[in-house]
C-alpha cells in the first residue's frame, strides 16, 4: 500500500478527472496478460492510468472531506503478493483505494476499486476485533431498532442494498440460536457494497454518486462508533 498527496496547485488542476475508457483498455489488457514480460513493456501505459485513476481517488477524497474527517488515503499497489496464494498471477486486474476516518471516535472506513466489470464502492466493518465484534454483538442482542431503522430506510436501501459479510451457520458462542435478532448476532463483518456498470463508471457524475453514497452511510457510522466507544451502559471507554 502506498500513500500519495498532491500539491495545491496540481490537485486544483485533477479535481475534475474521471475514469476513461483507456483505464478500462489498459485492466482489460492487462487481464488477458497477466505476466512481467508484458507489463514490462506496457510499463509507460501503466504509469499514466494509475496517475489518472491516483487524480480521480484524490478528488473522492477532497469530497469526503467535506462531510468527514479522513485521516488517510491509501492507494493500493497493484502488485499481488503470490507467495500463499493458489492464483500466482504477478499483478491485480484492478486500481483500488481506502479512505480511513480519523480519531478513535470514528469507526469504519471506504474503499473504492476500479475494475472492468466488478467496480464497486464499499463501507462498513470488515474485520471487528474479538472485543469489538462481541461488543456489537452485545448490542444486537439488547435491541437492533435504531439499525433497522438506518439500514431499512428505502432511500438507504435503495442505493445500498442489504447489510452483507461473512457470518456463523448458527449462534456465536455464549448466545441463544433462538434469538430473534440472531441474524445480526451471528454475522462476523457489517459491509455494505454498491456495484457499478462500467457504463456508470465512465459517467462525469461518477464521482457525485460515489460520494452522495458515502454521506448516506453516515448514520449507521454514527451508530457503530457510539456503540464501539461505549459499554452497554452508554457509558464512555475513550479517555
Amino acid at each position: 500500500m502506498v500513500n500519495f498527496s498532491l500539491k495545491s496547485q496540481e490537485l486544483g488542476r485533477m479535481l475534475e478527472t474521471n475514469i476513461t475508457k483507456s483505464t478500462f483498455q489498459f485492466l482489460n489488457s492487462l487481464k488477458k496478460n497477466n505476466n512481467r514480460e508484458w507489463f514490462s513493456e506496457h510499463k509507460t501505459d501503466f504509469t499514466t492510468e494509475s496517475e489518472k485513476v491516483k487524480c480521480f481517488f484524490n478528488n473522492i477524497l477532497e469530497k469526503l472531506k467535506s462531510h468527514d474527517e479522513i485521516e488517510r488515503l491509501k492507494v493500493f499497489r497493484i502488485y499481488r503478493d503470490v507467495r500463499f496464494s493458489k492464483n500466482k498471477t504477478p499483478y491485480k486486474n484492478n486500481f483500488s483505494a481506502s479512505f480511513a476516518r480519523a480519531g478513535n471516535h470514528r469507526r469504519g472506513g471506504y474503499y473504492l476499486q476500479i475494475e472492468p466489470g466488478n467496480s464497486f464502492i464499499a463501507t462498513g466493518f470488515w474485520s471487528p476485533e474479538k472485543d469489538d465484534l462481541l461488543r456489537i454483538r452485545k448490542e444486537w442482542e439488547i435491541d437492533t431498532t435504531e439499525l433497522e431503522a438506518i439500514i431499512e430506510n428505502d432511500t438507504f436501501k435503495k442505493v445500498w442494498g442489504q447489510l452483507v459479510g461473512e457470518e456463523l451457520k448458527t449462534a456465536p458462542k455464549g448466545f441463544d440460536k433462538e434469538d430473534p435478532n440472531i441474524q445480526f448476532i451471528r454475522k462476523k463483518q457489517f459491509i455494505f457494497i454498491r456495484k457499478f456498470s462500467d457504463k456508470e463508471v465512465l459517467e462525469n457524475d461518477f464521482a457525485s454518486q460515489i460520494d452522495e453514497s458515502f454521506k448516506l452511510i453516515k448514520p449507521y457510522f454514527d451508530l457503530m462508533s457510539n456503540i464501539l466507544t461505549t459499554n452497554l451502559n452508554g457509558e464512555s471507554l475513550l479517555n
